[in-house]
């Protein structure tokens, strides 16, 4: 037994242990993040065995070190799913913009894998529902499906996300019956082997009704208030064709300032691409899921870092008159003044 708490403790602590506190460093250490959770386990083992008036004592160096090393919900990145708006956020943001701005001029907020909830920690992309996404501002949805008999799935690789695309239609349906002023484009990714399949069942699910824009003229602000807008790509041909920033590789992590990088890159490409006839498309996500140096960088870990860097990147050209356009920014885990930071891109 070895005594690292001083006499004034008096209280032991094994080699077992230290051997479990390195272990939570080194996981530290590689994600970036602070390890609040094994960090408030260990006090509360060790606060058990100790006398009340050094429970005190500890209990003020625990507050303080959660309140300085935890970053769990931040206002850049969360993981929170409970949405808690300030009573003046604007939820129609679109609102705002001119019915003759070309959508591909616009600058929008976006989730990656949207509804991608469930899985664990490898899987898991979002922490707000659907609903609580839109309310957000969040205004590109990223969907992958799997096609089953006359249902298609909403997935992430091989899990189910308790959800079927006519669900998540007619979720956004109900916002924007809502919130008139907006519109919600969405790219649908078959994830089957047959996926001619899917661009057959998407048009089956949607018939003729008028909410959606499937053509592949860009519109212009007004002419797609309250709708629907389909992204396609590849074998799904309903809707606005659109640039994908992303090079092979992109959304491998091993390190974060190597993400960052690729951001800027993908960025800086997008400004390029703004206003023409196709949307342009970047993705901040990423996960070291895959590699040896990145194992523990989940998609929540490589979030946690690399938003607060976003937006820090982003206000920088807050000054510029007009501020550039960067077309859908698809994000995991973002917090609400991310997306607010991204829709402030807009005026000037």
């Amino acid at each position: 037994m070895i005594n690292i708490c001083g006499p004034h403790l008096g209280f032991k602590i094994t080699k077992q242990y230290k051997l479990w506190i390195f272990c939570c460093t080194v996981y530290t250490l590689t994600t970036g993040a602070a390890c609040c959770d094994v960090l408030l386990a260990v006090s509360a083992h060790i606060s058990a065995r100790m006398k009340v008036a050094h429970k005190l004592l500890l209990f003020n160096f625990i507050l303080l070190s959660v309140t300085f090393m935890c970053r769990g919900d931040g206002v850049y990145f969360s993981d929170n799913a409970n949405l808690m708006l300030p009573g003046s956020y604007n939820i129609p943001w679109m609102a705002g913009i001119q019915d003759f701005r070309t959508l591909s001029l616009i600058t929008l907020p976006g989730t990656h894998d949207s509804m991608a909830l469930y899985g664990g920690p490898e899987a898991e992309c979002q922490a707000l529902s659907l609903m609580n996404q839109l309310r957000a501002g969040i205004r590109f949805l990223d969907l992958k499906v799997f096609g089953l008999g006359n249902t298609l799935y909403v997935m992430h690789g091989v899990m189910y996300q308790h959800s079927t695309l006519k669900e998540v239609l007619d979720i956004v349906k109900s916002f924007l019956a809502e919130f008139s002023s907006e519109a919600v484009l969405i790219q649908v990714k078959p994830e089957s082997f047959e996926k001619n399949t899917v661009n057959e069942m998407v048009q089956s699910l949607i018939g003729n009704d008028q909410i959606f824009y499937v053509t592949s003229g860009m519109p212009n602000m007004g002419q797609v208030r309250g709708k629907i807008v389909f992204l396609q790509k590849s074998t799904f041909t309903l809707g606005i064709p659109f640039i994908d920033t992303a090079e092979k590789g992109s959304k491998e992590v091993t390190n974060v300032k190597n993400k960052d990088n690729r951001i800027i890159h993908q960025l800086n490409q997008a400004t390029e691409a703004c206003g023409g006839d196709n949307e342009v498309l970047t993705y901040t996500s990423g996960t070291g899921f895959g590699t040896f140096w990145g194992m523990f960088l989940t998609p929540k870990r490589v979030a946690e870092k690399v938003n607060p860097w976003v937006n820090q990147y982003l206000r920088q050209f807050y000054p510029n008159q007009p501020r550039p356009c960067f077309g859908i920014i698809a994000m995991d885990f973002p917090g609400i003044d991310l997306i607010q930071t991204v829709i402030n891109l807009n005026w000037w």
